[in-house]
């Protein structure tokens, strides 16, 4: 309980800051309730969980972003065991309480309203203790004074040090599918 307390004060400390920073700059794009869903199509089961508890912040002059997420928000899965099996055993939520994506975005952004736009995020995703390098393509549209960003990436658990038991290997893939879905307001436009 102390660790999940450390970390929201931690994360609050990051947005505060952050939203002090976008009331001086208007090129901050913010979001605190963003969608981070998974799914793992393995020959005898389909796990399907998520959250919208995803936070992160872009900065479009500088073309950098940063997304973190509490382990312990993700929900859904088959059961509750199922649930808590993902949270002990293999996201080890207690040990390792948060995953982070931060990093540039390669191409130049295109800031026009009404504008979308493909392009790849470049970072390093830290996910249950080990820091893989990562280009990820993304979709942005940007509207009124917010950023839509979509993106569907394979994280490969055997990357991660996510060992999964040859008594469940069929129905764990060793491949999950991860979907992102944010909306990013600029707070200094409003």
């Amino acid at each position: 309980m102390k660790v999940y307390r450390r970390i929201r004060f931690y994360s609050s400390v990051l947005f505060v800051l952050a939203a002090n920073i976008v009331i001086a700059q208007q090129h901050i794009y913010l979001t605190e309730t963003a969608n981070v869903s998974f799914t793992s199509d393995a020959p005898l089961e389909l796990i399907k969980a998520g959250s919208d508890k995803l936070q992160g912040a872009v900065d479009i002059e500088k073309q950098t972003f940063i997304f973190i997420l509490n382990n312990a928000t993700f929900e859904g899965f088959n059961s509750p065991l199922q649930q808590e099996h993902f949270h002990e055993n293999y996201m080890e939520s207690d040990k390792y309480p948060r995953t982070t994506f931060s990093g540039k975005i390669i191409e130049p952004l295109n800031q026009q309203h009404g504008t979308e736009q493909m392009v790849r995020a470049k970072g390093i995703l830290d996910l249950h203790g080990v820091k893989k390098e990562r280009i990820v393509k993304v979709k942005i549209l940007y509207k009124d004074n917010s950023l839509i960003v979509n993106s569907i990436f394979p994280v490969l658990l055997d990357d991660h040090h996510m060992r999964i038991p040859k008594v469940v290997s069929k129905k764990i893939a060793p491949e999950i599918n991860v979907v992102i879905e944010a909306i990013l307001v600029n707070e200094a436009v409003k």
